[in-house]
């Protein structure tokens, strides 16, 4: 056997060793991924009738979607689960009083924590994942527009909220440590908005049950 047949076999041996050093490896126990990108809030409300001092008007109320920067992190229990925080800047929806038109403005934010599974080896470039676990909903800046406040609104409260989440995502593998995610929640809120009409106790229960989506790029540590 020739020299350089010799060195061609040897390296045809060494090949799949060499090929499998250079897989990118990903989603291992111990790893962190940080994931930047844009998020979007798209309420599937379910709103009750507005209650003005115990009479029910039959009016219902619509929340409108929104778009800001999210932030999500899962670290690696182990090469197939992982922990999943979910957070973003703040949300603003327009709340809409069906027939009537805008009512309010109000700010939330979602902060999100899912257990999530990863079937795939840990070796894998594409890494899908389903994830569940608890939201907790906290709403603030709520205000009344300038006309509906001139008619005798006031006092706009909306209830904190916690709820179950589901979530099903994709990371593809673009180099040893970043990524191409994207992802859909599905998430539980329910809240109750207290106001005031003309000085008169009021109410709405809303069923906010928001699908969530984000598009983003992530780190690996």
């Amino acid at each position: 056997m020739s020299r350089f047949t010799t060195q061609l076999a040897a390296g045809l041996l060494l090949a799949p060793a060499l090929l499998a050093a250079s897989v990118v490896q990903a989603h291992q126990t111990g790893d962190a991924i940080v994931r930047v990108g844009v998020v979007a809030v798209d309420p599937q409300e379910n709103s009750g009738n507005v209650i003005v001092g115990g009479a029910n008007t039959g009016l219902e109320v619509g929340v409108d979607s929104n778009v800001q920067l999210g932030i999500t992190g899962t670290y690696m229990l182990s090469d197939n689960l992982g922990i999943g925080i979910l957070g973003a800047t703040p949300f603003s929806h327009s709340i809409n009083l069906n027939g009537v038109g805008k009512l309010a403005d109000i700010k939330h934010l979602p902060p999100t924590v899912t257990l999530q599974y990863f079937p795939m080896a840990a070796g894998s470039t594409l890494q899908p994942y389903v994830g569940a676990g608890l939201n907790y909903t906290t709403f603030f800046s709520e205000d009344f527009t300038s006309a509906n406040k001139a008619a005798g609104f006031s006092g706009l409260s909306l209830s904190d909220s916690w709820g179950l989440a589901l979530e099903a995502g994709m990371d593809y593998k673009l180099s040893e440590n970043m990524l191409l995610n994207a992802s859909v929640w599905y998430v539980d809120i329910e809240t109750e908005a207290s106001f005031r009409l003309n000085g008169v106790k009021s109410k709405v229960d809303v069923e906010i049950d928001p699908m969530v989506y984000m598009v983003s790029l992530g780190y690996l540590f």
